[in-house]
């Protein structure tokens, strides 16, 4: 038995005219590439980064917010001491996040050099003016080449490298203090019974310094 099959009459006679094309409601609106500007979104300072969540310090403010990387931003990131421009919710409301919008230009940058632990060279600080190296002189002894590393880092970064000696009432500093004598670094020497820090104020006051040092040297102190 066969079967034949007869189409209606005009079935071959429709052209585009009778097509009818559903609107994609995703597709309504051309989609670009250009990003709003932010020129006069709000300034802060990035005090702290975790988990891809910052707490900036908004300028002429004495409080802190939480802010996640715009999506356009998040290739360049951000890192402590970058002064970043802000859109979205800047309440301090619980679960409140703000936008990084805007990294605004880097005037230094002190980077960690790859090693063993981590193949990849890594911006750890920017817009820091100089570097405080702590450095207990006993109880833990100091680490000469550690500081020889630090120095480095900080004459790279074009920071003012500054030394801090700690628990001096423990040991004469004097000895140690000769391997760095002729790079005329400026050195503050403290005492764990006294610890006098008025000079060290007046040298942190006004800059962004970045302390560094091995455990149990005294940096939180």
């Amino acid at each position: 038995m066969s079967w034949l099959y007869a189409p209606e009459p005009g079935a071959h006679d429709l052209d585009e005219t009778d097509v009818r094309v559903r609107p994609n409601p995703k597709g309504n609106k051309p989609r670009t590439k250009i990003r709003p500007e932010h020129k006069d979104a709000p300034l802060g300072f990035v005090v702290g980064v975790d988990l891809g969540r910052y707490r900036v310090l908004l300028d002429g403010e004495e409080r802190i917010i939480d802010a996640t990387m715009g999506k356009e931003m998040r290739k360049a990131g951000a890192v402590v001491g970058d002064r970043v421009a802000l859109a979205g919710d800047l309440s301090e409301t619980v679960g409140a996040l703000a936008r990084v919008v805007r990294v605004e230009p880097r005037t230094s940058l002190l980077r960690r050099s790859a090693d063993d632990s981590d193949q990849v060279e890594r911006v750890i600080v920017a817009n820091a003016t100089q570097m405080l190296i702590v450095t207990a002189i006993a109880n833990p002894e100091p680490r000469t080449r550690l500081i020889d590393r630090y120095l480095a880092a900080a004459f790279d970064a074009g920071l003012k490298p500054i030394l801090c000696i700690t628990k001096v009432d423990l040991a004469d500093p004097m000895e140690f203090l000769s391997n760095f004598a002729e790079l005329s670094i400026p050195v503050i020497e403290t005492r764990s019974d006294n610890p006098n820090l008025d000079e060290l104020q007046k040298v942190l006051a006004n800059q962004i310094t970045v302390a560094v040092g091995h455990s149990g040297v005294g940096k939180s102190t």
